[in-house]
């Protein structure tokens, strides 16, 4: 890949971009921090796959039907979820005695960009002097599969895994320790992210400029579980320079 120009220091001052997105001051942005799954890539292929790929195995593997499936497994994903088991391909294949990397190889059709996402991505990068990180709760195997299909790795300086720090991004200890691994300041950071949680902590961590996006699965509706004072936006898009 080649190189990219280093951002300035934290405090350098910077011309302001005159086209720049009027929902962001981007002479304020020296790193952009985005989610993975419902922000960057579309959350179909994630809802597909825990709601209908994975039960119908599993209820093939046991002889189950697939209602009676449903309800056994979804007291233990709500057991999980927020930690980083919850995240973890290692855990639920043994957990579930299943191969979740051949069930996600198996349905790679379904992996794709959200409308707009890759535009907002190479209009980051036209603008220059900004750093791009994925920042993802994506185990290491599903951010592999995702990026060799996608091609990812061409549009960030890095692919950050949370699992990289032990901790999940929902949890307070996740800002402190991409700042120290990755050199990141949060007070000249744009993240975005499509969960309640994650941005919750963003925003607790102070992170200066914290936005979700509303539509996460391009096949579903916008939600409306809005949390009081968060800035959003239905798509990534909306918020290109």
């Amino acid at each position: 890949m080649p190189a990219r120009p280093p951002p300035p220091a934290p405090g350098a001052s910077r011309q302001p971009d005159a086209a720049a997105c009027p929902l962001l001051d981007w002479s304020r942005i020296d790193t952009v921090c985005l989610d993975m799954d419902g922000t960057v890539l579309d959350l179909d292929f994630d809802n597909h796959f825990w709601l209908e790929l994975l039960p119908r195995r599993y209820a093939e593997r046991h002889g189950l039907g697939l209602e009676e499936t449903r309800a056994r497994l979804q007291p233990r994903f709500a057991a999980r979820q927020g930690t980083l088991a919850w995240y973890c391909v290692d855990h639920w294949s043994e957990e579930l005695d299943l191969d979740l990397a051949a069930l996600k190889h198996e349905l790679r059709d379904r992996i794709r960009y959200l409308p707009g996402a890759r535009e907002f991505l190479d209009a980051v990068r036209a603008r220059g002097g900004r750093r791009l990180l994925l920042t993802t709760n994506a185990h290491p195997i599903s951010l592999a599969i995702k990026a060799e299909v996608t091609g990812l790795a061409a549009h960030f300086d890095e692919l950050v895994s949370s699992h990289e720090f032990g901790v999940p991004k929902e949890a307070a200890e996740f800002w402190p320790r991409l700042a120290a691994a990755h050199a990141v300041d949060p007070l000249r950071t744009l993240f975005v992210d499509d969960s309640p949680a994650v941005i919750g902590a963003a925003r607790a961590a102070g992170v200066a400029q914290v936005w979700r996006v509303l539509q996460p699965d391009s096949t579903r509706p916008p939600r409306t579980d809005r949390i009081d004072g968060e800035q959003a936006v239905h798509a990534l898009a909306e918020l290109a320079p």
